[in-house]
Parts: C-alpha cells; sequence; structure tokens
C-alpha cells in the first residue's frame, strides 16, 4: 500500500516550490501596472505591459508544449525558474539605480510569459511521473487550492511592498523563484524511456498536439465549453468591479469582494477529491455551468460590495471539482510524449478567454446598463450550460470510459 500522498516527498517540494513562485508573480503583478504608472503617469501603458505578458505566454503556448515534449521537464522548469530569477533581479537593479524605463519592464514581463509558457505544461505532464495514479484527482485538486493561494496571499503583498519602495515585491519575487528552483532541485522525476528524439519537423510536433485535442471528442467538447464559461464568468467578474467603482463601493470593500474568489476557490479545492470520487464526470462538470448560470443573475438583487463576493467565493467553490475531473481524465489519457503539448494548447485556449473576458465585460459596462449588462453574461452562461448538459458526447462520459492506467514513465 502506498504512502498517503501529504507524505509524498517529491510532490510537496513541488507544490511547496511552485506556491512560492506563484505567489512571487501575484505580487509582482499587482505592483506592475502601479510601477508603470510612476514611470509614466499613463493608464493605457499599464494595460499594455500586462497585456504584453499575456501575449507573450499566448504566442509562444504551442511551440512550447512541443518543446516540452521534446526536453526533459525537469530541466525545463529549473531554467524557467532560473531566468525569472535573473529577470526580476535585474529589474530590481534598475530600480535601485534609478535606471529602468517602460522599455526595461516590458522586456522583463515578455520573458517571465515566455517561461510560464514553458514551465506550466512542464509541470502538468510530469505529474503522472511524481505521483501514483490513484492520487492523481488528489494532486490536481491541490494544485488548484496552491493557485488560489499563492494568488491570495501575492496579491495582499504586492500592494503592501510597493508603498514600501518600489523595488521590493520585484525582489519577492526573484527570490521566491530562486527557492522555487532549490526545491526543484530535489524533486525526484523518473527518467522517460530516454528523452524522445524529434520526428520530423518541428511545426509537424506542434500540429500533432492540435490534432490530438481535436481527435479526443471528451476533451474537444470540454475545451469549447471550458473556453465559453471562462469569457462570460471573467466578463461577469470585471463589471461587477466596474459596476461597485461607479456605485461608490469603497476601494478596501472592491478588494476584498474579488479576493473572495479564492477563498471559494481553495475550499472547493480541498474538498474536490471527495466530490470528484463521489460524483458522476458528466455531474461535476456540468455543475459548475449550473451554478454560475444561476449566480450571475443574483448580482441583480444583492448590493455591490460583500454581497457580490459571496456569489463569486460560490461560484469558485464547484471549478476546482470540474477541474480535477477534466485534468485527471487528460492526462490518464494522453501518451507521455504528448502531454506537454496538451497542456500548452489547454493553456492556449483558456489563455484567450481570460484575455477576451474583460474585454467583453469593460465593453458590457460602457455599452449597457447594468441590469442589461448582467442579464446578457447571464444568457451566455445559461447557453452554453444548457450545450454541455445535453451534449451527448459529455453525456455518455462516465467512470468507465476513463483510461485504466498511466502510460508508464
Amino acid at each position: 500500500m502506498t504512502a498517503p500522498l501529504s507524505r509524498n516527498r517529491d510532490y510537496r517540494l513541488l507544490w511547496i516550490g511552485q506556491a512560492l513562485s506563484e505567489a512571487g508573480s501575484s505580487a509582482s503583478t499587482i505592483a506592475l501596472p502601479l510601477l508603470v504608472l510612476v514611470l509614466t503617469g499613463s493608464a493605457v501603458a499599464s494595460g499594455l505591459v500586462l497585456g504584453a505578458s499575456a501575449a507573450a505566454q499566448l504566442l509562444v503556448g504551442l511551440p512550447a508544449g512541443a518543446l516540452v515534449d521534446r526536453w526533459n521537464r525537469k530541466t525545463v522548469m529549473l531554467v524557467s525558474e532560473a531566468v525569472q530569477a535573473v529577470a526580476m533581479a535585474a529589474l530590481v537593479v534598475g530600480l535601485w539605480w534609478d535606471a529602468v524605463g517602460l522599455p526595461h519592464v516590458v522586456l522583463a514581463v515578455v520573458v517571465l510569459g515566455v517561461c510560464r509558457a514553458l514551465s506550466e505544461p512542464a509541470e502538468e505532464a510530469a505529474l503522472p511521473a511524481v505521483v501514483p495514479e490513484h492520487h492523481l484527482p488528489a494532486a490536481v485538486a491541490m494544485n488548484a487550492a496552491r493557485g488560489y493561494v499563492g494568488q491570495l496571499s501575492g496579491t495582499a503583498l504586492g500592494g503592501v511592498l510597493f508603498g514600501l519602495a518600489r523595488w521590493v515585491p520585484f525582489a519577492l519575487e526573484a527570490v521566491t523563484h530562486v527557492a522555487t528552483f532549490l526545491s526543484l532541485l530535489f524533486v525526484r522525476i523518473p527518467a522517460r524511456h530516454r528523452e524522445r528524439p524529434a520526428h520530423g519537423r518541428f511545426h509537424h510536433e506542434v500540429r500533432d498536439g492540435l490534432k490530438w485535442v481535436w481527435h479526443q471528442p471528451v476533451v474537444r467538447v470540454v475545451a469549447i465549453c471550458a473556453v465559453g464559461l471562462n469569457l462570460f464568468f471573467q466578463a461577469f467578474y470585471l463589471l461587477m468591479i466596474a459596476i461597485a467603482q461607479q456605485q461608490g463601493v469603497p476601494a478596501g470593500q472592491i478588494g476584498v469582494m474579488g479576493a473572495m474568489l479564492g477563498a471559494g476557490g481553495i475550499l472547493g479545492a480541498l474538498v474536490a477529491p471527495r466530490l470528484h470520487r463521489l460524483l458522476r464526470p458528466h455531474t461535476s462538470i456540468v455543475g459548475v455551468f449550473w451554478a454560475i448560470t444561476a449566480l450571475i443573475p443574483l448580482a441583480l438583487v444583492v448590493d455591490p460590495g460583500y454581497p457580490t463576493g459571496v456569489l463569486f467565493a460560490a461560484a469558485a467553490f464547484l471549478a476546482p471539482t470540474a477541474n480535477t475531473t477534466i485534468t485527471t481524465y487528460q492526462l490518464l489519457l494522453t501518451p507521455d510524449e504528448l502531454r506537454g503539448r496538451l497542456s500548452s494548447v489547454m493553456g492556449v485556449a483558456l489563455g484567450i478567454a481570460a484575455i477576451a473576458g474583460p474585454a467583453v465585460g469593460g465593453a458590457l459596462a460602457g455599452l449597457l446598463p447594468p441590469t442589461q449588462a448582467i442579464l446578457t453574461c447571464a444568457g451566455g452562461a445559461a447557453a452554453l450550460t444548457v450545450f454541455a448538459t445535453l451534449n451527448p458526447t459529455l453525456r455518455r462520459f462516465s467512470r468507465s470510459e476513463q483510461p485504466a492506467e498511466v502510460t508508464a514513465d
């Protein structure tokens, strides 16, 4: 009988290191627009800098997945952490000597985006080699909790540290990347059947990853549904923040309102392994669609601020269960030599939704009265919910369809 996940040394090291890295990244993400405002006085430039990081991650996302499948995944993670530490350290030195301009900031965030495009699929692809198959759902859920914890802690720290000195949050990120690098050194990832040699041209490998996702019915349908739901929920999230600002809700209360989304996600991640065992796959996936569809219209009858934060928390609660079901299925289904490309394809799709969602939310806030804007988000989510509920591929998706074992590493 294998030891519980909590006693898996390699997974603990991986989890702690990545949690530190995510906390540092969240701190600098909050501080970056503040830094650009100080340097340029332009809110537009501030938005463009954040967009540059997301654009870099999306642009290299698909090629990065193919590279992760070619290269040693632990090495990819180590190099990514080292490069991010150097990039942040260089920014800190420039700020210390007051020698940083907008181009330096853009270069730094582009480097961070490229490194994340490589490290995230590398970690996900390596996960089945670090934990036994029966621990995989719990590991996926704990990784989701880690993301929420890192976001909450980093977001809380970033603004405070920037108030102490503008270089401090970026120094924190540099330190966390160094700590993650050190923890990864001691993570034992079993060797694959030697690193697979490249077969054919590189763009063919990228294409193979796209073809794999498209030819897996469950993966394809889930990806389409997840992208749509993320788009409408991100739009709703930004819309409610805009409405709260328009109605004079204090900035501190708006911050807590947004943080409650993360709190709901953490609680949901803690119960996700149990719900994953209890619920049918179709139920665990469709449940989050119905929850969000039911909760969005409630924004019409609750006050912006803390009550809206409760809606955010409730909407986030079931998301880790659906993510656990989907990610576990995908990792077990996908051959080891394609896992990096699978992760990168899904990451690019969700990244597009994460960028488009706030843009849609901002447009709705500017073009429509609050009631109509909220109902538009609710209508979009409802249409996707009906599609997911009635879709024959998802309705047939049961535990008996899930792969019986992980491809050997």
